[in-house]
C-alpha cells in the first residue's frame, strides 16, 4: 500500500478533523490562550475530546490534579481499544509507541477497517496515524491563528466529530463479521442515556459495555 493510497484512507478523518480542530483552536483563541500552546497541547496531548475538556477547567480555574482526574475518567474508553490491538502491535518495532499514543477513536476505526498486508502493516499504520495527528494539529493552529484575527461564529462545529465516529462505526460494522457486539453497545448506550447521570453517562456504559462483552465473548463469536 502506497502513499497516496494511505492518504486517501485518510481523507474522511481529515474532513472532520480540520474543522473540530479549528473549533478547538478557536475557543483556544476565546480563551485569550496564545495560539502555539494549541501546536504544543495537539502535538503531545492529541486527544480531541480530552483537550475540549482541558480549555473548560482552564476557564473554571481547576486545579492540575482535577484536569489529570477528569482527562484520564474521560479518555478510559481508549483502553478497551488498546486491548483489541495488542496482538496487532506486540510485534511492531519501536514505532507501536507512537501507534498507541496516537490511538484516537478514529484512528482506532480505520485501522480495525483497513485490509493491509501484514509485511507492510507496521509502516501502514504509522502514516494512518501520523496523518491524522497532522491533520488535527493543522486544523487546531488554524483555528488558534483566525481566532485573533477574524470574528467567528463556531456553535455546533464540534458535532463534526460526532458525525465521522458514526461513519467510520458504519464502516466497521459492514466490515466485521461479528455484529452482536454492535447492538450490544448502542442498547447499552441508549439506556445509560436514560438511567445514568450525564455526567457519568460515557465512563458507566462504558463498563458496563465491557463486562457484557467479556463475559459473553464467547457466545458472541460461536454465535450462540
Amino acid at each position: 500500500m502506497n502513499f497516496l493510497a494511505i492518504l486517501k484512507l485518510t481523507i474522511p478523518v481529515m474532513m472532520g478533523y480540520i474543522p473540530l480542530g479549528m473549533a478547538f483552536g478557536l475557543l483556544l483563541s476565546k480563551l485569550l490562550i496564545p495560539w502555539y500552546y494549541a501546536f504544543f497541547m495537539s502535538a503531545f496531548i492529541f486527544a480531541g475530546s480530552g483537550q475540549f475538556l482541558v480549555l473548560t477547567l482552564f476557564a473554571s480555574q481547576a486545579t492540575i490534579l482535577e484536569i489529570g482526574i477528569a482527562t484520564f475518567l474521560l479518555n478510559l474508553r481508549h483502553t478497551f481499544y488498546g486491548l483489541s490491538m495488542i496482538s496487532t502491535f506486540k510485534h511492531f518495532s519501536w514505532k507501536k509507541h507512537y501507534l498507541i499514543f496516537g490511538l484516537t477513536d478514529e484512528t482506532f476505526a480505520l485501522l480495525k477497517t483497513t485490509e493491509v498486508p501484514e509485511g507492510n502493516r507496521e509502516r501502514a499504520y504509522l502514516l494512518i496515524t501520523f496523518l491524522n495527528q497532522c491533520y488535527w494539529i493543522v486544523g487546531s493552529v488554524m483555528g488558534a491563528m483566525l481566532g485573533n484575527i477574524l470574528p467567528f461564529n463556531y456553535e455546533g462545529i464540534e458535532f463534526s466529530l460526532t458525525a465521522l465516529f458514526v461513519v467510520l462505526s458504519i464502516e466497521l460494522y459492514k466490515k466485521n463479521r461479528l455484529h452482536k457486539p454492535f447492538f450490544v453497545a448502542l442498547i447499552i448506550g441508549l439506556f445509560g442515556m436514560v438511567l445514568f447521570p450525564p455526567q457519568k453517562m460515557l465512563i458507566l456504559s462504558l463498563c458496563a459495555a465491557a463486562f457484557v462483552l467479556i463475559v459473553f465473548k464467547r457466545s458472541m463469536e460461536n454465535g450462540k
